[in-house]
């Protein structure tokens, strides 16, 4: 299934029923009067967020959503029957913004919820409804009220627990396969991952979403490569572990473009917690490793953690320190960034009461 995360929609809501002028005109029935009923009440425009989608491809041939007018009055002083609603279903995490991209409207976060958008015209008034005892037979009725309309531009930022970012070829997708299920495109070339992919971890019965995202490179805030845009789906992680290639000459080179492309963003991403750690130490000597390591902890403050996403080497430490960032607790690393575990204290943490 293609990957879409942006679309720009039409909405717009069924408009009221118009009101009706009728008289009761029965044999034996004197003064018979203003028969003419109420208009029906015009469809809304409602978003329903459901769990299963992962993307916004089925706005993409579908782009114009109109919602049923109210049905007219009728004699007998009948009312007309209200239109009916056009539910609209979105995945988890969708945001609906205004024209300008940058106005959010609603944020939709929860499975479940269920949000009138624009709202239904209400309908007019029949002749019925203008009767009074000074004025017995009125010829008076009311046209619907219109609904409401407006273009919207519907972005979808993944729910996810943690996010990976890095340069193109730092492993991300390798890492993700090798600690989930999901199924990533995995090549020796940049640029093999073209859109988001969400796995599960789990790691001591616990469970938690990580989403790999494109790679960046710099100028990525400018438009250079996939450009930024999906930074967005990391936005809301608790987490993010910044992945570098421990074969690039430049490990600090590396680090710093990352950061800058986070800094440039925006939306809180360079003060988001971060794990960091020197991927495919496999391919890397270990004296060469070594001066990479401190070269980075140096550059960054802090030790990476070293893991190998093709021989598995270092990835289970990994994923505890990033269940560790995502369940609010601070992890330790000895020098040489191998992490610390306390065993009483992971123990307590796992507190089904907790």
């Amino acid at each position: 299934m293609k990957f879409l995360d942006q679309v720009k929609i039409y909405l717009r809501s069924g408009d009221g029923g118009n009101g009706v002028v009728a008289f009761r005109r029965e044999k034996f029935v004197e003064y018979g009067g203003p028969w003419g009923g109420n208009g029906g009440k015009g469809g809304s425009i409602v978003f329903d967020v459901v769990e299963g989608l992962n993307t916004l491809i089925d706005f993409r041939y579908t782009q114009h959503f109109k919602a049923h007018k109210g049905y007219n009055g009728e004699g007998r002083d009948k009312s007309g029957a209200a239109g009916g609603d056009l539910v609209i279903r979105v995945p988890v995490g969708t945001q609906v913004l205004d024209e300008d991209q940058e106005t959010v409207l609603l944020d939709l976060t929860e499975a479940g919820q269920r949000i009138t958008f624009l709202r239904g015209g209400d309908g007019g008034f029949g002749n019925a409804h203008f009767k009074t005892a000074t004025n017995r037979a009125p010829r008076k009725a009311t046209p619907g009220w219109a609904g409401e309309e407006r273009w919207v531009w519907l972005r979808l930022k993944l729910i996810a627990d943690a996010g990976i970012v890095g340069l193109p070829n730092a492993g991300k997708s390798t890492f993700l396969a090798a600690c989930t299920r999901a199924k990533p495109k995995i090549a020796d070339y940049p640029f093999t991952t073209l859109a988001p992919n969400l796995g599960v971890v789990r790691v001591r019965d616990r469970e938690f979403v990580l989403a790999d995202i494109p790679g960046l490179i710099e100028g990525a805030h400018e438009g250079a490569g996939l450009g930024d845009r999906f930074l967005g789906h990391v936005e809301r992680t608790a987490t993010l572990l910044h992945l570098i290639d421990a074969t690039q000459d430049d490990v600090v080179g590396a680090y710093k473009t990352i950061r800058e492309e986070l800094v440039q963003y925006g939306a809180g991403l360079a003060e988001k917690n971060e794990l960091l750690a020197l991927n495919k130490i496999d391919a890397v000597d270990s004296a060469d490793l070594k001066k990479k390591q401190k070269a980075l902890t140096k550059a960054a403050g802090r030790a990476p953690l070293l893991l190998s996403g093709v021989t598995g080497q270092g990835v289970e430490p990994v994923l505890f320190a990033l269940l560790d960032r995502v369940r609010g607790r601070p992890i330790r690393t000895e020098e040489d960034g191998t992490v610390i575990e306390d065993e009483a204290e992971n123990e307590e943490a796992w507190d089904p009461l907790a």
